[in-house]
């Protein structure tokens, strides 16, 4: 079976602090790219899977050199529009020990944020792929956004393709007049598998929270299907296990739920955390991953999304930039990071 994956979302300008620093304290930033979709992406095209990133970006210098990045990043490029003002801008003050991470975006009039229904022949983007996957990031941009993301969901279900999502809350995001209750639910009736933690997934539809404790596994069917229940579309449900120790210390594991048992990931330690931005998509990849080489195994599927992020904090910049053979050698319980000579 072909495997192709299309990743709709904004690609952005990742401005960094250097060594920590504060933005108070910084006199110059690190320039790279990110972007939940594309770091997705890019994960899938580094586990040997054919991707391709539909958004939109100015037809300007920066806008060339974002492109650069993507096809830099072996992802499918032929669905990018140029067209639009301007490239959407985050800033990023890294933490560490106590004190957590900071971002400042500057995206508003993107060209991705302005992007309109109708501009993107789905017929044509879905010709060859079986999966698509959104964030949600994407609709929380802005109200057009938000409206071809649901044009893309349709499309793809019209398809019969795997639809995934990672529901990514920012709540520096979802500015334009609407709440994530009013606009992910349809969405989310169109999809199929669905990254997040219970809570959030409540928040984010209007249901009531529970507060679930995730190391109870027996208490997770009920848990899960509190959500599920009310989207019967979605098939598998995962959650990343993030116990934070500090900035610099992070406890790692993962959980999914397929309707009828919970499939748990071994929890493990990271320490030192070089980067933590992108984890959840690097998870959000190996999840992706796990399912469409594995459809049936459920735990490799689980073990291979929670090593992919253990081994995510491991890297700077938001991309995972790690192979198959790398992740499973983590799965396997071999964890001594020898020099490979």
């Amino acid at each position: 079976m072909v495997k192709k994956v299309v990743t709709f979302g904004e690609i952005m300008l990742r401005l960094s602090t250097e060594r920590h620093l504060r933005f108070s304290q910084a006199n110059s930033f690190l320039a790279t790219y990110g972007g939940s979709e594309f770091n997705v992406a890019v994960s899938l095209s580094n586990f040997n899977i054919a991707t391709e990133f539909v958004t939109s970006i100015p037809a300007n210098e920066l806008g060339a050199r974002a492109l650069e990045e993507v096809r830099k990043k072996n992802v499918g490029t032929s669905y990018i529009d140029r067209k639009g003002k301007r490239l959407g801008v985050y800033y990023l003050e890294t933490g560490a020990s106590s004190r957590g991470s900071s971002v400042l975006y500057d995206r508003d009039d993107s060209s991705f944020g302005n992007i309109s229904v109708g501009e993107i022949n789905w017929d044509a983007v879905f010709k060859d792929a079986n999966w698509f996957h959104w964030s949600g990031v994407s609709p929380g941009v802005s109200a057009n956004a938000a409206e071809v993301c649901l044009e893309a969901v349709k499309a793809a279900n019209k398809r019969g393709m795997k639809v995934s999502c990672d529901l990514n809350y920012r709540s520096k995001l979802w500015k334009y007049g609407k709440e994530p209750k009013e606009i992910m639910p349809e969405l989310l009736r169109n999809s199929d598998i669905v990254l997040g933690d219970i809570d959030t997934a409540c928040l984010m539809t209007g249901l009531e929270k529970l507060n679930p404790d995730y190391s109870d596994i027996n208490s997770l069917p009920e848990v899960y299907m509190h959500f599920l229940e009310h989207y019967p579309n979605i098939k598998v449900m995962a959650t990343t296990l993030r116990y934070s120790v500090n900035a610099s210390h992070q406890k790692i594991g993962g959980v999914l739920y397929d309707r009828n048992k919970a499939y748990v990931a071994t929890l493990r330690e990271v320490i030192p955390v070089v980067d933590r931005v992108g984890s959840g998509d690097a998870f959000m990849g190996g999840l992706i991953y796990g399912l469409l080489d594995k459809p049936n195994n459920f735990q490799y599927a689980i073990d291979f999304a929670a090593a992919a992020c253990c081994l995510k904090h491991s890297i700077s910049g938001d991309y995972n930039l790690v192979s198959v053979a790398e992740v499973e050698k983590l799965m396997s319980g071999n964890e001594a990071a020898l020099v490979a000579r």
